[in-house]
């Protein structure tokens, strides 16, 4: 199944949000179910381009220009030799929504719950949000 998740380029001045097409396996019932789905998905291509690196990979102005806005200009490959694994990457992102890390909406809903039914059709689109702390008091 195709899903649409929105995502942000790292490092855009202007706000680039950008719906991507992830395919994962299973057609997810519940918040759980797809997170799931989607780190499996999200590890395999992340581990795959351990395994295959693009040689010929080079980088253009623009393309330094936008990396140097991260604040790291590179390749894009990873140099360790650890591969991904599913189920820690499963449990941690189980874990880091209980937590509140991050948020998950479907099209313009909040999803609050690991066991929320959901309805996924063609025309869902899926937004993760990670939320960070500001630095300060709160009072």
């Amino acid at each position: 199944m195709n899903i649409k998740v929105n995502l942000k380029s790292i490092g855009k001045k202007k706000q680039s949000v950008k719906p991507v097409i992830y395919t994962i396996n299973d057609n997810p019932h519940t918040v759980r179910e797809l997170i799931l789905a989607v780190v499996e998905t999200g590890v395999r291509e992340y581990n795959e381009r351990m395994e295959s690196p693009d040689i010929l990979s080079y980088l253009t102005k623009e393309k330094i220009e936008e990396k140097a806005q991260t604040g790291k200009v590179n390749f894009g490959i990873n140099y360790g030799e650890k591969k991904a694994q599913i189920s820690k990457a499963k449990e941690n992102a189980l874990q880091c929504f209980e937590d509140g890390i991050y948020r998950i909406f479907l099209n313009e809903r909040a999803l609050e719950d690991l066991e929320e039914e959901i309805d996924i059709t063609e025309e869902s689109v899926f937004t993760f949000v990670r939320l960070t702390m500001l630095a300060g008091r709160m009072w």
